[in-house]
């Protein structure tokens, strides 16, 4: 990573790092969007399936690999400070976290997966194959967290294009692997929905080999010999990740959560309200990329800023990527208002469900501008290692005033379903103004304090 210190120099680092990471998001992505088209071109019932068990993976996904995300700020930090010879140590000790949750995981889910198919009252057939679909994923569970650590590692040292041309690899395997599966195509057998679990848990397998061929045989990282030293399990290196990365981990899994759990009172609503519900905040996640992409690149660049101790060169490249995400979702919500019919169309032929998930496309433009102040400040933060404020924001924002506002506007004005989004919106909005001021001040505290040195 180039040690700069012109804004002009600065715009370029920015746009070296995240561009990879936007392509390589919107792909990792794009594994789910397939997945649930794909899903719903086999049938209704596959599709709420699929719709049903991704809504209870995910936030377990995104919040696990989010705690496999503190691999980043550490690797960012140790390079800025040249302290190299730590790294190989951290990012083993993060495997054998990764084992370690993945193995966990499949335990408690395998207790708790019937028990909670049950309570949500679904079809039966429907519950089979969401029930079958996470059987399926569960699979790829070990090889999709292991990446997650190399993954994180390559993207700390500011090679972000290789892990973008690792997941465009992957993206073409999971579609073929989905026409095969969903369709019983090329000689496969016709598994529906389920599938799309077996797809993407393949998927997995080959993103994780791909990956450890690419840091034990291409420069810059077989420099730092991952894997050629033995590391004994240690406990203190846990600690350190684990203080770091629980924090990042719950924060995203309040935040992805939510969605789910407004996913389920929304069961309450006829099929049509449902499905455009799902479809809105698929479109919606999808642009969340976007944001999400320049906050995972912030936390690199910060991270190494910080590492050298150039506060001012934080902050810079702080404002610079909040600046950018605004601009870029005020585009993408008039884009929206001028297309909304159009990208309602991608989902459904059904004119209600045309209807309704176009108003829902509406309210998501105010989650878009919200998205873009929240996301990347977050990414500021964990650069800084500034992870338990966000942590508690999260718990906040979304559980103690999103999600109960948008009860009481569902259940009692005439908002019904869209009550929730008008909830949620409110608590996202909270966040982001909360977590600005916590940033001003650690900002203004590190420069003072390195000024009074």
């Amino acid at each position: 990573m180039n040690e700069t210190f012109s804004i002009k120099e600065k715009w370029r680092q920015f746009l070296v790092v995240l561009l990879p990471i936007l392509i390589s998001q919107l792909a990792l992505f794009s594994m789910t969007f397939f997945d649930t088209i794909m899903s719903g071109h086999a049938s209704p019932i596959d599709l709420a399936g699929v719709a049903i068990g991704a809504s209870l993976w995910a936030p377990v996904q995104a919040g696990l690999t989010g705690i496999l995300m503190a691999v980043t700020p550490l690797v960012a930090q140790m390079v800025g400070a040249n302290r190299r010879e730590r790294v190989p140590f951290t990012v083993v000790q993060a495997f054998y976290v990764a084992i370690a949750i993945a193995i966990g995981v499949m335990i408690v889910g395998a207790l708790v997966l019937n028990p909670i198919l049950q309570m949500m009252d679904l079809e039966p057939t429907v519950s089979e194959i969401a029930r079958d679909f996470l059987h399926a994923i569960a699979i790829g569970i070990i090889p999709l967290f292991l990446y997650t650590v190399i993954r994180c590692f390559i993207d700390a040292l500011g090679e972000t294009r290789v892990t973008m041309i690792i997941t465009l690899f992957s993206l073409p395997i999971n579609v073929f692997l989905n026409y095969a599966l969903i369709f019983g195509n090329l000689g496969f057998p016709r598994l529906g929905g389920v599938g799309a679990g077996y797809a993407s848990a393949i998927t997995y397998w080959c993103i994780l080999l791909i990956s450890l061929f690419v840091v034990n045989r291409v420069h810059p990282f077989v420099e730092y010999g991952l894997f050629t030293k033995f590391y004994r399990i240690s406990l203190s290196a846990w600690k350190e990740l684990l203080k770091l990365g629980l924090p990042i981990g719950f924060s995203i899994f309040f935040e992805v959560s939510i969605f789910a759990a407004v996913t389920l009172f929304m069961s309450e609503y006829n099929t049509n309200t449902i499905a455009a519900h799902q479809a809105a905040l698929n479109f919606a996640s999808f642009i969340y990329m976007v944001p999400l992409s320049i906050s995972m690149a912030l936390t690199i660049l910060v991270g190494f800023e910080v590492g050298a101790n150039r506060f001012r060169d934080a902050r810079q490249y702080s404002y610079l990527g909040i600046g950018v995400a605004l601009i870029l979702a005020l585009l993408f919500g008039v884009g929206l208002l001028i297309f909304t019919e159009q990208v309602a169309g991608f989902y459904t032929t059904d004119a209600e469900v045309l209807r309704l998930t176009q108003q829902f496309l509406m309210y998501s433009i105010l989650f878009l501008i919200s998205d873009a102040v929240a996301a990347p400040i977050q990414g500021v933060l964990r650069g800084y290692k500034d992870v338990t404020v966000t942590f508690i924001v999260a718990l906040v924002s979304y559980w103690v005033i999103g999600l109960p506002l948008g009860y009481a506007l569902a259940q009692f004005t005439s908002l019904a379903a869209f009550g929730y989004w008008i909830g949620l919106i409110t608590g996202l909005a909270a966040g982001a103004v909360f977590l600005f001021s916590r940033l001003l001040g650690l900002q203004k505290r590190m420069i003072k304090g390195q000024d009074s040195q």
